[in-house]
């Protein structure tokens, strides 16, 4: 049963992240000890980019893994989507920066990073069209530390395989509760005492930083994911634990 602390109501999580969008990427920063870009950086990689390629990034926040998508060499066109406008307003901030040359080696392609409101559930995209000779869908999508942020992640996982092209990549990123002993006994503890209170001293929102251990502690577990991937209509769906569990990387294909 959904509690007050996890309710996904699409309204209430797209507020919640709205009056945390200024400090969100800090903050992210300082809570995983700079981890978060590793992160990204495997999903990137998972995705086997040559260059060519079209990708959504879904629930994409401040568009960091979008501009990260769309770095020579990876992504030929990335459209970021997320129903939070305020968090979009900053990952505009950063697209603009990166045209202008200030955003370092991605610079050279912010120009191809489109942002987007929409909700994962319903994703302003096309149905993939094999029909029209690869005209229509895309090539890969992404989600990071989003999915259980969504009323009906299910529901997403389809929407992801819909827009999809055959053969394209879906990765997705998502926290976990790490299984090793002493580190799961860390790990709980710094969710529950130490991340909600810097989150409340850095955001002075107080139930976000509530509201994430909770998320955290009641989503699916990598096994219970996987088959709502494989129910959605995805092969070859892996996951990949990254720094002792505490994240998986899901990676699925469209078959």
């Amino acid at each position: 049963m959904t509690t007050a602390l996890t309710d996904k109501a699409p309204a209430k999580i797209a507020g919640m992240f709205d009056a945390i969008a200024g400090r969100y990427d800090l903050l992210n920063t300082v809570l995983s000890g700079g981890l978060d870009r590793y992160w990204r950086w495997r999903a990137v990689r998972a995705l086997g980019l040559t260059g060519r390629e079209a990708v959504a990034d879904v629930c994409t926040g401040t568009a960091d893994l979008a501009l990260a998508l769309a770095r020579p060499g990876r992504a030929a066109r990335v459209i970021g989507i997320d129903f939070s406008s305020e968090m979009l307003r900053h990952g505009q901030d950063k697209v603009r920066r990166a045209r202008a040359g200030a955003a370092g080696t991605g610079a050279a392609a912010a120009g191809t990073v489109g942002l987007a409101r929409g909700d994962a559930m319903r994703l302003p995209l096309p149905d993939a069209s094999p029909a029209r000779a690869g005209q229509d869908g895309l090539d890969a999508a992404t989600v990071a530390f989003g999915i259980r942020n969504v009323a009906d992640p299910a529901v997403a996982c389809r929407e992801a395989f819909r827009v999809l092209k055959p053969g394209g990549r879906f990765a997705v990123l998502e926290f976990s509760t790490p299984q090793m002993p002493g580190v799961r006994q860390v790990y709980q503890w710094y969710f529950t005492h130490v991340l909600p209170r810097i989150g409340r001293l850095v955001s002075r929102h107080q139930e976000a930083y509530t509201y994430l251990p909770a998320s955290v502690g009641a989503w699916a577990s990598p096994d219970e994911f996987t088959r709502i991937l494989q129910a959605a209509g995805f092969a070859s769906v892996r996951a990949v634990p990254l720094t002792f569990g505490v994240v998986y990387l899901y990676v699925a294909v469209k078959a």
